[in-house]
């Protein structure tokens, strides 16, 4: 929704379908912190890196692709606005960050601690099935006895390091007296080993500690596997948090000093340079320019600003520097609070439970309750603590959820897969669990169902020394009407006229002369036109009537197609937007969206959203701007474009990688599919359960039998998973 911040950056052709590449290693001593939320592939790192380099004062820099931040260790006097033009100019909108309150961490720890249990549990189960296969083929009494406590050497801290996740997760919902789908898991390892224990210090035949670690290496796999098929989700609070402008020029005593934000307190002026963001709420003491205030309300248009007039922190001046005194700063500005929106509906999405574990809250007591019988009635039937052990373990392990474990990451895997290569990347572990059950879907206007950028629709109405004046005054200035008329005068090859003494009046627009006649492109009223509705900029040379220039906001690829395939569905569609009434009403009208809300503020959009969701409605939201990034969050399930703000991507479950929006629709297809394998992932293990759990019970199959069914049993479910391909 960022029109000023985003227009005319093109990242590398590559990105939009390049997937994520691992993070580089970034220096310690970093002063210089950047988001770049346009970067996707390996091109754009070295393209990043290459241009920071090159620029004086720059020791090093380093990209992180994952958290899309470039990290700058330069010299003390080298500031991050001295290098974001370096990366405009590259084609790659940057924003200044706040490294202290960036607390994610550097590497991918959590990606990096599974796969390296998951290799420690594969390499002791294949030492400890060569041991046992050993035992297999014959061998007995001490030679018997001693595999079997190699194999308890190796197996008991091989599990206690790969199995710390199942274990850790197990105590947490134990401690909190709830049980989910790690909790049987965690029984079924350790009854395991406490039975192979049990076994091989009687000197017993059989020993079950090669099915123990199997057991945990197929459990982390499936775990590994749903890990890698999104990416590692961030706090959208503390991305907020982050792009609060970290320093600020203060005037005192018509000095100029810059501070840290945190030492700016209520009544100090403030100078905002061009291009500068608001670091504070307060009211323009002097000067006049213009706003881009779509990082806020969604307007697309830039405000004119003059004394007086309130602001908001994270407004962008464009044209003229201002002095603005302070009315809020820190936590009690409308970003800062803004981020804690954000903060309070994330804490809302988490009690979602999954299937899985809203399986486990059923499954897990029969299963422990089936096991703590069978050992009973064992030992009073056969008076045998350890026949009674043997076949609890085996019921135990054959009823072990494995094949759910794998239920839900084996579907996910499988659908991830197929919607990344339509263009879509799910990042949230429930997000196609949630997306199966929408039945309203919430459109953000600029940038989401619109490009977000002005587009001259009347070209062939301007004669050609018209389109030469206005070229060369649009090219002298960075409004964004001015980009697009430079760009699409470009796009037809003219030439600018000579103009001499071009000026921009901040607010109002550019003049010059031209053949000795006055010239200006800007306002209605300032070239003395009437201003007739739909947005425009304005000729005016020397006496002549003023002519306009039309524009308008271009649909985004895919964006009717999307809309129609949504209501055909039987979903309620909905548009909300901080954009003026007459710009929303007319592409809701374009569109055919009978229900839609202009003019809403970031607290009217994520109000709007919550208030559905207690009218029982299954809301997504599609948003891309820092005034979505609340109601994003809490929306049941929400997707943004990848050329949307930092902020909103990490808000949102699933990010469209591509420019059209066709896939939406069909990604809603794919989840109830996707939902439905699950389901049928649940009924094979319940149809498993009935036919293996009377024969272990009756104890007809030991622990090792028992492991190998089990083993089958995840087996067909991940087969049923690959169907959805």
């Amino acid at each position: 929704m960022t029109t000023q911040l985003r227009p005319s950056l093109a990242a590398c052709p590559a990105c939009v379908a390049a997937p994520v590449e691992p993070a580089k290693p970034v220096p310690k001593d970093v002063q210089i912190a950047l988001s770049l939320p346009g970067i996707h592939c390996s091109n754009c790192i070295s393209t990043v890196e290459r241009a920071l380099q090159a620029h004086p004062g720059v020791e090093d820099a380093r990209v992180n692709l994952t958290l899309k931040r470039a990290l700058i260790k330069a010299e003390p006097d080298l500031r991050a606005a001295d290098l974001i033009p370096v990366l405009e100019r590259a084609g790659y909108e940057a924003h200044e960050l706040d490294p202290g309150a960036l607390s994610a961490t550097q590497t991918d720890r959590a990606g990096r601690d599974l796969l390296m249990r998951l290799a420690v549990a594969g390499f002791a189960s294949m030492n400890v099935m060569l041991l046992s296969v050993s035992v297999w083929s014959g061998a007995s009494d001490a030679t018997r006895d001693m595999f079997h406590w190699i194999s308890a050497a190796i197996a008991m801290p091989a599990i206690a390091f790969s199995a710390q996740p199942f274990f850790v997760s197990a105590w947490s919902a134990l401690k909190v007296k709830r049980l989910n789908m790690d909790v049987p898991i965690v029984l079924a390892i350790v009854l395991a080993l406490v039975t192979s224990l049990w076994e091989t210090s009687l000197s017993g035949e059989h020993a079950y500690f090669d099915a123990a670690l199997t057991l945990t290496f197929f459990l982390l796999a499936g775990r590994y596997l749903d890990y890698r098929t999104r990416a590692v989700a961030r706090s959208a609070a503390e991305e907020l948090a982050a792009l609060e402008v970290p320093r600020a020029i203060r005037l005192e005593d018509g000095r100029e000093q810059e501070v840290p934000v945190a030492q700016l307190a209520v009544g100090d002026l403030i100078l905002v340079r061009p291009g500068g963001r608001m670091p504070v709420d307060g009211e323009i003491f002097e000067g006049r320019s213009e706003l881009d205030r779509s990082l806020l309300t969604g307007e697309t248009l830039p405000a004119f600003a003059e004394p007086g007039l309130a602001v908001s922190a994270g407004e962008v001046n464009l044209t003229g520097p201002l002095v603005i005194r302070a009315s809020a700063v820190g936590q009690e500005t409308s970003l800062h609070r803004m981020a804690d929106l954000v903060a309070i509906a994330e804490s809302g999405r988490s009690r979602y439970t999954s299937l899985a574990d809203s399986a486990a809250k059923l499954y897990a007591p029969g299963v422990h309750i089936l096991s703590a019988l069978s050992f009973l009635g064992w030992l009073v039937y056969s008076g045998d603590v350890r026949t009674a052990l043997n076949i609890a373990a085996a019921v135990l392990i054959i009823t072990c959820p494995c094949a759910l474990g794998l239920a839900v990451p084996a579907v996910t895997t499988a659908a991830s897969g197929r919607l990344f290569k339509k263009g879509m990347l799910i990042k949230h572990a429930t997000a196609l669990e949630r997306l199966a059950e929408v039945d309203t879907v919430v459109f953000d206007k600029t940038g989401t169902l619109t490009a977000g950028t002005p587009e001259l629709v009347n070209l062939g109405d301007i004669s050609r020394d018209d389109l030469s004046v206005a070229l060369a005054l649009a090219q002298a200035s960075s409004h964004p009407l001015s980009v697009s008329l430079t760009r699409a005068a470009r796009a037809v090859d003219a030439e600018p006229a000579v103009v001499d003494d071009v000026a921009e009046v901040p607010g109002y627009g550019t003049e010059g002369v031209w053949q000795g006649k006055r010239v200006r492109l800007g306002r209605a009223a300032w070239v003395g036109a009437t201003h007739g509705g739909q947005t425009s900029a304005w000729l005016a040379v020397g006496d002549r009537a003023p002519v306009s220039f039309l524009f308008t906001d271009a649909l985004r690829h895919g964006a009717e197609e999307t809309v129609a395939a949504l209501k055909a569905s039987g979903k309620q569609v909905m548009l909300i937007s901080g954009d003026t009434t007459g710009a929303v009403e007319a592409l809701a009208n374009r569109l055919g969206i009978a229900n839609w809300m202009a003019e809403a503020l970031p607290q009217d959009k994520v109000a709007r959203v919550q208030a559905l969701a207690g009218q029982g409605k299954r809301i997504l939201m599609v948003g891309d701007g820092l005034n979505d990034t609340a109601a994003l969050a809490a929306a049941h399930v929400s997707i943004s474009p990848a050329s949307a703000l930092d902020a909103a991507r990490v808000a949102s479950d699933i990010v469209l990688l591509g420019t059209d929006l066709s896939p939406i629709a069909g990604a809603c297809d794919t989840a109830k599919k996707a939902t439905r394998r699950i389901r049928e992932n649940f009924q094979i293990a319940t149809v498993y359960n009935v036919i293996a759990v009377p024969l272990a019970v009756a104890g007809l199959c030991s622990p090792l039998i028992a492991a190998l069914a089990m083993s089958s049993s995840s087996i067909t479910v991940s087969l049923n998973a690959l169907r959805l391909r």
